[in-house]
């Protein structure tokens, strides 16, 4: 009867600190029942905590005011896709902001930064690093390509910064490990991207040589909108469209791909689908079959308009 006695309205629903949950005049036998879980020493659960906010949920009564949830763990509370190689790692970060010491508790790990250097804001129910102090953090674990994504996702489809406030923020990290990574990153973040693939299709374009593609970009021919599309060359009429899982798994979405194609074609248009192995293991061969669309839409191949200009692709 003891494990199934109920625990106080405020431990109900929420992760909580065992020795506040004794304050409260709970018992030791009762904190050490099945039906509870120990996400972390010191703390219990009614549930497993899965999902990196959950688990940030479960470890908050221990932070500190001066802590927060930071680098990889606040960018993905905010949604800010990260690398395969980072999900896997369900180690949560925290950052200390002052003089005081580093969190120390199995399961995440601690960091020190200066008074001032690191912002706070509350998200999912948690403090958090703001999220232009957590770009800057990201600098000291993802690579360059990586920061270009989460870049783009946090001043496009997220919403959560400007591309100057990014450039502000890593200009006063002058010296600190990450910040070169973080220029080079910088000088390729663009505002329009919708989607990870979408943004490493535009970098394996510039990266081999050819002109930088619109960002769902809105084809309109005689004054008529078409479609909007990922990436598009105007002048030569090649659109290019990033095929995730949701296209092949929705049917709603599928059908609307493929009217979507149609009616570029219908406007002389050149389409190009491409999914991840074509900016991953395939990715000369994508690269080549649009610098030829590029060079036959330059000549006018499939364009019945008159001829205004064209670019060399080398």
């Amino acid at each position: 009867m003891t494990a199934r006695r109920r625990l106080p309205l405020a431990l109900r629903d929420a992760s909580f600190r065992v020795r506040d949950a004794l304050h409260r005049g709970v018992s030791r036998n009762r904190l050490d029942a099945r039906d509870l879980v120990r996400p972390f020493h010191g703390i219990r659960s009614a549930s497993e905590p899965v999902a990196v906010d959950e688990r940030a949920r479960a470890l908050a009564p221990r932070l500190r005011p001066d802590q927060v949830f930071s680098h990889t763990t606040a960018a993905a509370i905010i949604g800010v896709p990260l690398p395969r190689r980072v999900e896997q790692d369900r180690r949560l970060h925290v950052t200390t902001i002052g003089i005081d010491q580093a969190l120390r508790v199995r399961g995440a790990v601690g960091h020190r930064a200066k008074f001032g250097s690191v912002r706070m804001t509350i998200a999912r129910g948690v403090p958090i690093s703001t999220p232009v102090d957590t770009f800057v953090a990201l600098g000291t674990m993802l690579t360059i390509d990586e920061l270009v994504i989460a870049g783009d996702a946090l001043v496009g489809w997220l919403g959560w910064v400007t591309i100057d406030e990014l450039r502000i923020a890593v200009r006063r990290r002058r010296g600190m490990r990450g910040v070169r990574r973080l220029r080079a990153a910088l000088a390729e973040i663009r505002l329009g991207s919708r989607s990870p693939g979408e943004t490493r299709a535009r970098l394996a374009l510039v990266r081999h040589g050819l002109p930088e593609p619109a960002l769902n970009h809105d084809v309109v021919v005689d004054g008529e909108w078409v479609a909007c599309v990922d990436l598009a060359f105007p002048r030569e009429r090649v659109a290019i469209e990033y095929e995730s899982d949701l296209h092949r798994t929705d049917p709603a979405t599928f059908k609307k791909d493929l009217m979507r194609g149609e009616h570029l074609k219908d406007v002389d248009w050149w389409l190009v689908r491409i999914t991840a192995d074509d900016v991953g293991r395939h990715v000369e061969r994508f690269v080549e079959r649009v610098r030829r669309l590029l060079r036959a839409g330059a000549s006018g191949a499939h364009d019945r308009r008159p001829a205004a200009g064209s670019r060399r692709f080398s």
